[in-house]
């Protein structure tokens, strides 16, 4: 089922239940989607165009949770995390930090970094190879803890 279908399907689901927090998150992603195709893109989304989108949207709802958790306003962070979750269930699994690390180990050696110097050959890598399934961020810190190791 493509992500359109599916958002729809639960869409209707929220609606029944009268969850309003997952009728918000299903609610922007449907809009989002809908901006995307008409922007000029055309046809349809890639896997990795919609998993892109996806994972923008969780970024933008964690910022804007640090942001409410810095003004003690707990109540619409708590509203921004839940939204998180929601759009986070149409997302591949994501990997555990150990996982993460043997991955990029592998990654560096078939590079063939030897230094920090070489974190944007690993990254260029590491970016494509674990798209959807790490944040950019958690890829980046690991990347540069394992080159400083070296």
């Amino acid at each position: 089922m493509s992500l359109e279908a599916n958002i729809m399907s639960q869409l209707k689901e929220a609606m029944k239940a009268k969850n309003t927090i997952a009728l918000e998150a299903l609610r922007a992603v449907k809009s989002e989607l809908l901006l995307a195709k008409t922007s000029g893109a055309g046809g349809e989304f890639t896997e990795a165009q919609e998993i892109a989108l996806l994972q923008k949207l969780v970024k933008q709802r964690k910022e804007a949770a640090e942001q409410f958790k810095a003004n003690n306003r707990t109540e619409l962070e708590e509203k921004e995390l839940a939204q998180a979750e929601v759009i986070m269930q149409f997302l591949p699994k994501q990997l555990s930090s150990e996982e993460l690390e043997v991955i990029i180990k592998e990654i560096i050696a078939e590079v063939g970094a030897t230094s920090p110097k070489d974190m944007g050959k690993v990254m260029g890598a590491a970016s494509s190879k674990l798209a959807g399934k790490a944040e950019g961020k958690l890829i980046s810190e690991k990347v540069k803890e394992l080159l400083n190791q070296m």
